[in-house]
């Protein structure tokens, strides 16, 4: 699952700005996971990190990093899957608690308790007993909102689900497909949560009564249906609700040229779903010692300090400083949405399979 760009980190691509990504080990000359001296980390796309900051962990352990991005999150997880006996690498990054029961049901991770674990926060903790992953970072899936055109229309922007089936919304949302993309899945996830397993249905009926537009994945969403993403140029949808993240504010005042006094977008904070992503050592892993090191060092203050501005995602990590862009246009939602992983491994499949038929049908 999951859409090509599933992080706003890539709208540093989407808006013609180029991101500053890993300094990924040289492959040249053969090196590989294989390698005692290279270790090699399998990602979803949006995977990004400074350079000094790679460079560092480079210097400390010995071991050159080899990235390896392999599609959206859900085709990440899917071909590590199929390749576990004779895996790509050595540490999995980006499943998030959407998937986190497809990659342990599959024996995809073995045991290992990274060091400085006991500092990320007790909520993100999953998996106690068996240590199989470390989560590294978090985020809100949330409706994000045109500033200008509802004040151009004198109109209240929608703060929670319960307004978003209101006539006065009709018409003005666009969310990406749930059996596709994550954002879509998170949103999917947060009315089940919200309206629970018997009411979930019901609040979708009336919202694709009231004018719900679904596209395929995040990219599509955000930057050719919603009116409110800028990035320097005409925004080229007319939606002016899209389901995307809590970070999207910050992201659209950060890659903006110049950059504005205030986000032009903003979040309805009643309509968010907190998804947390996590790192994991590979059963099959070659370089298991350069693994271990890997994980250690994802949830070291320095990496956990660098990634807001990255990735656009929160640290997990107690005592880490977040970017000020972050505290002023992005803070994390108060009273997010959230589902055990153990329900949403019970009900995921059955639940997009009866979305799919009553949205998209």
């Amino acid at each position: 699952m999951g859409n090509n760009i599933k992080r706003l980190a890539a709208a540093a691509v989407a808006l013609g700005v180029s991101g500053t990504l890993a300094a990924c080990g040289s492959s040249d000359g053969g090196q590989g996971s294989g390698d005692s001296k290279t270790v090699t980390l399998v990602s979803h796309d949006s995977w990004a990190a400074s350079k000094d900051v790679m460079a560092a962990f480079e210097k400390q352990s010995g071991y050159k990093v080899r990235v390896l991005k392999d599609g959206d999150a859900g085709q990440a997880v899917n071909k590590a899957i199929l390749t576990k006996d004779n895996p790509q690498g050595d540490v999995l990054f980006g499943v998030d608690n959407t998937l986190l029961s497809r990659a342990l049901d599959n024996g995809l991770f073995q045991s290992y308790e990274a060091k400085g674990s006991d500092r990320i926060k007790a909520e993100y903790r999953v998996d106690q007993d068996k240590h199989r992953v470390t989560p590294v970072d978090t985020g809100d899936i949330c409706v994000n909102y045109d500033k200008k055109y509802f004040a151009d229309h004198e109109l209240e922007p929608p703060k929670s689900f319960d307004d978003l089936v209101k006539p006065q919304y009709k018409n003005l949302l666009v969310t990406e497909n749930a059996s596709a993309s994550s954002p879509g899945l998170g949103f999917l996830l947060g009315t089940a949560a919200k309206y629970g397993d018997s009411g979930w249905e019901g609040y979708w009926t009336k919202l694709k009564a009231n004018g719900v537009k679904v596209v395929d994945g995040w990219e599509q969403a955000y930057n050719e249906e919603f009116s409110g993403s800028a990035g320097g140029k005409k925004a080229k949808g007319d939606r002016p609700l899209v389901v995307s993240y809590a970070s999207s504010p910050p992201a659209e005042v950060v890659f903006a040229d110049p950059r504005p006094g205030t986000a032009p977008t903003g979040v309805a904070e009643g309509t968010c779903f907190r998804q947390v992503e996590y790192a994991g050592l590979l059963s099959n892993a070659k370089n298991t010692k350069g693994g271990k090191a890997l994980l250690d060092f994802l949830v070291g203050k320095r990496f956990q300090e660098d990634m807001p501005m990255n990735m656009f995602v929160y640290p997990v990590r107690e005592g880490v400083q977040v970017p000020p862009e972050f505290v002023k246009y992005g803070p994390q939602a108060k009273d997010p949405e959230t589902m055990d992983p153990a329900k949403i491994a019970d009900h995921r499949d059955q639940w997009v399979k009866s979305w799919t038929s009553l949205v998209l049908k």
